[in-house]
């Protein structure tokens, strides 16, 4: 999809850094509008905001695409969270560099759902980890099983998913916006 700048004030390099910074670091709309003061743009955040989402996703894949090979040791977890009141699960995977390799947000904390998120890496990362570490929860070695992976599992260990802080973010968004528990493809990587 190409993106078309036409009708808006600032040019496209403005509008993309605007973005980038908002999706590649853990910033606020405001801290970014702060960020632009400094560069002598006058941008209110709601701009930013308005950008975020409608330039967000295209640049967010663009992004994806130019990334290299994450590592080929994966940890997973889960944590609770609360989207408009009811419990979800936000499934998480990282690699040991503590790179994001996917989220996915459910309403159970099944072997099932392990099945999905672990279905969901396999085919969008296009290779088997060499090693998977996770915390006891036995729905990960159920799914672990049931997709026949040869790569030692590693369980009871403090994640690395532990040590990412874009987490609440997603949370937050999906709080904001109260969107439907389905995958968070829209911006996580």
């Amino acid at each position: 999809m190409e993106l078309s700048y036409r009708r808006h004030r600032f040019p496209p390099v403005v509008i993309q850094h605007a973005v980038w910074l908002y999706l590649r670091f853990t910033l606020s709309y405001r801290d970014v509008e702060d960020l632009l003061a400094e560069r002598g743009l006058d941008i209110s955040y709601e701009t930013v905001r308005s950008w975020v989402l409608k330039f967000g996703p295209v640049i967010a894949r663009r992004l994806r695409r130019r990334r290299p090979r994450p590592s080929d040791r994966w940890h997973l977890d889960e944590m609770v969270v609360r989207i408009a009141g009811k419990r979800m699960y936000l499934w998480r995977a990282v690699d040991h560099e503590g790179e994001v390799l996917d989220v996915l947000v459910q309403s159970r904390r099944d072997s099932r759902a392990a099945l999905r998120l672990m279905r969901k890496l396999l085919r969008k990362q296009g290779f088997a980890p060499k090693l998977l570490v996770t915390d006891k929860l036995r729905s990960y070695a159920s799914a672990f099983r049931r997709l026949r992976l040869t790569c030692p599992h590693e369980q009871g260990l403090r994640s690395r998913v532990d040590d990412w802080r874009g987490s609440l973010r997603l949370a937050r968004l999906y709080c904001f916006r109260q969107l439907s528990p389905v995958p968070v493809s829209q911006f996580a990587p």
